[in-house]
């Protein structure tokens, strides 16, 4: 028995003697460097992602060129092998023409933007604008008869408060006495229930289910069972959709209602709250700072008919306020309004759902992979500039400096965007049910990817890397991060992140990994709304984050074991 524990206690030490010796190469970092820092492409990369090609809203003609574009720069650096590989999403959707204004009272320019996937009006219509309260099914039953080719407000007016509350629209790690610093360095609390969606997505629910034979009593009944949620003048009560969520089903039933009465469209100001979580499930809170920024996203879904859903605009809080005030004072509104949108129908043989792939073959170990990757697809509410152009254009940028500083990797480094990311991690997940398969039914590329790095939180430059539950990885990404000091590269966290790409290989074993990222005003400004155009984007912080990139890549691609798994 002592001589076995002896061997085991031998045996131990080896294996942290092998993970702390992990050795750098320091002349490719100082190669890298140079590169990524002094002759950086990765601003140019983001001029064409965004304002040439965005938005790039997932099966959009839009997104197709854009998906083009990338192809070709990729080929035109010397990657390897680049391609779409497409898989089946559903109908396509372009906003073709839109403006709307207030004529009466007063004329008044509306900032506005429409849902995505649905559908647009008859050329240009002046429209009476209403704002009615269903709460029950005498409510419903009232209107009856009285909506047709009307304008509905589907909210109540919200406050529009100062911008002194929360974190700070811009936040840092290093913010309150490294507050967030100290909290990323430890592991959360345990959630009280499931981690959540991407949120935010289909706004004032589908119309295309089917309308009850009463859609009114249907009402009632919801209404009932939701109390007090069902009146959207309840100051107490939660929200019940037409803007920052998905809507539940009473929501559903009132649109089901409105477009079998005939409204023309339906006008909403967003989420109900003008705070957001500042990200990475850390517990700072940051102010949405209005002023004609709001979040835009979804009315329909890519797989209904053309058609199915109401015509659906978000607008600027303060211009919905207007006209709600104005309404419950009242005073007449009127708003003339042009919707011009085009569906693009899937075709079997080519669908609108497709990933783009390439890669640096290896040498001694081509037949491993080092994976890494970031979203293509953006909502079209801008030109989505911080998400996630900036982490494509990032991961591109990786490529193109291990190209250009003639840097031979031993394992094949393979660059993947994704399209479908916003609809629920679509194109990661089918990457690796082609690919990899499962942790039940492995493919043999399975055993043979060795990590996949993963960019999707902003403009911010690296600060480290969150090591989602790895503890084999700690002592290995130490190593790496050691030269990287004076870059700000710093956080090696214990926690888990979710909501990206990263998790789909995370689910089936693979090492996989978010950068950790400065969250500046993501969360606040940019993230998924009408503002997030180049002009949000940090020029030298982009540099910073491919170069950190890259290193990490060229370590991973370039050690002699593939990176631990999970235990």
């Amino acid at each position: 028995m002592k001589r076995l524990t002896l061997a085991l206690a031998a045996a131990f030490a080896v294996a942290a003697f092998a993970q702390t010796s992990e050795t750098v190469d320091s002349a490719a970092f100082a190669k890298i460097r140079d590169e990524g820092l002094n002759r950086s492409q990765i601003m140019d990369t983001m001029f064409w992602l965004t304002d040439r090609y965005g938005p790039r809203l997932m099966g959009s003609p839009e997104f197709e060129e854009a998906g083009d574009w990338a192809v070709k720069q990729l080929q035109s650096w010397g990657v390897a092998n680049v391609h779409k590989e497409r898989f089946a999403f559903g109908n396509g959707w372009s906003l073709v023409n839109f403006h709307a204004t207030m004529t009466s009272p007063r004329v008044m320019p509306i900032i506005g933007v429409p849902k995505s996937w649905t559908p647009g009006i008859s050329g240009i219509v002046t429209a009476d604008v209403v704002r009615p309260v269903i709460a029950s099914a005498a409510d419903c039953t009232k209107l009856r008869g009285q909506l047709k080719g009307k304008i509905v407000l589907t909210q109540p007016a919200r406050q529009v408060r100062m911008l002194e509350y929360g974190d700070g629209t811009v936040v840092r790690y290093t913010d309150k006495n490294a507050k967030w610093l100290t909290e990323a360095m430890t592991m959360p609390p345990p959630r009280a229930g499931g981690a959540g969606g991407r949120g935010g997505g289909r706004g004032g629910g589908a119309a295309g289910n089917a309308v009850p034979a009463d859609v009114c009593a249907a009402i009632g009944t919801a209404a009932a069972a939701g109390g007090a949620a069902a009146n959207p003048d309840d100051p107490t009560a939660p929200a019940a959709g037409g803007g920052g969520g998905r809507g539940g089903g009473l929501q559903n039933l009132i649109t089901q209602f409105y477009k079998a009465e005939g409204v023309l469209a339906l006008f909403d100001r967003g989420s109900d709250s003008d705070m957001a979580a500042g990200g990475s499930d850390l517990t700072w809170q940051q102010q949405h700072p209005d002023g004609g920024t709001f979040a835009v996203q979804s009315g329909g879904r890519q797989g209904d008919p053309p058609g199915t859903a109401l015509p659906q605009v978000t607008l600027a809080v303060e211009h919905y306020n207007r006209m709600a005030r104005l309404l419950d004072h009242n005073v007449p509104v009127k708003v003339e309004l042009n919707i011009q949108t085009k569906d693009r129908a899937e075709v079997t043989a080519t669908p609108n759902g497709f990933n783009i792939v390439g890669e640096i073959p290896g040498t001694d170990k081509a037949g491993e992979i080092v994976l890494v990757g970031a979203h293509f697809d953006s909502w079209q509410g801008a030109t989505g500039a911080t998400d996630n152009a900036a982490g494509s254009a990032a991961m591109m940028e990786v490529l193109r400096i291990l190209k250009a500083t003639g840097l031979a990797p031993r394992r094949t480094v393979r660059i993947g965007l994704w399209g479908g990311e916003e609809e629920g991690l679509l194109g990661s997940r089918e990457y690796v049910r082609a690919h990899l398969g499962t942790a039940q039914a492995p493919l043999p590329e399975l055993a043979k990817t060795s990590v996949y790095f993963n960019l999707d939180n902003g403009t911010g430059p690296i600060r480290g890397i969150w090591m989602q539950g790895n503890t084999g990885v700690e002592p290995i990404f130490k190593a790496w991060t050691a030269p990287l000091k004076d870059l700000g590269v710093e956080i090696l966290s214990p926690r888990s992140v979710t909501q990206t790409d990263h998790g789909s290989f995370d689910a089936v074993g693979v090492p996989a990994f978010q950068f950790v990222q400065e969250r500046y005003e993501y969360n606040s400004r940019t993230h998924h709304t009408n503002m997030d155009f180049l002009d949000r984007v940090q020029p030298n912080d982009m540099k910073q984050v491919a170069t950190v990139a890259a290193m990490f890549v060229w370590q991973a691609a370039n050690r002699d074991a593939l990176l631990p798994r999970k235990q």
